[in-house]
């Protein structure tokens, strides 16, 4: 899906954004927001947005079933038993 808008920035650099794409983002009132200069383009996003393309991406690389933070606790505790 693609939602376009025309936005006017008002003094101090200041843009309303419309809110069918505050919905579409799941954007609230006082949530975090990345703001990024890409390309020459400005790209915003929200944290959760950013967390949950990061988890597509390492699915990619992680058999089914197995679990990072098993195999990362598994590996702490043999690395303690170690020291």
């Amino acid at each position: 899906m693609e939602l376009q808008a025309k936005l006017r920035m008002g003094e101090k650099g200041r843009v309303v954004i419309p809110a069918a794409v505050r919905e579409a983002l799941g954007m609230e009132a006082g949530g975090v927001l990345d703001l990024r200069v890409v390309d020459g383009e400005v790209r915003l996003s929200t944290i959760r947005g950013r967390i949950l393309r990061a988890q597509e991406r390492a699915r990619r690389y992680i058999e089914p079933g197995v679990s990072l933070s098993e195999e990362l606790s598994a590996e702490r505790r043999e690395a303690a038993r170690h020291e």
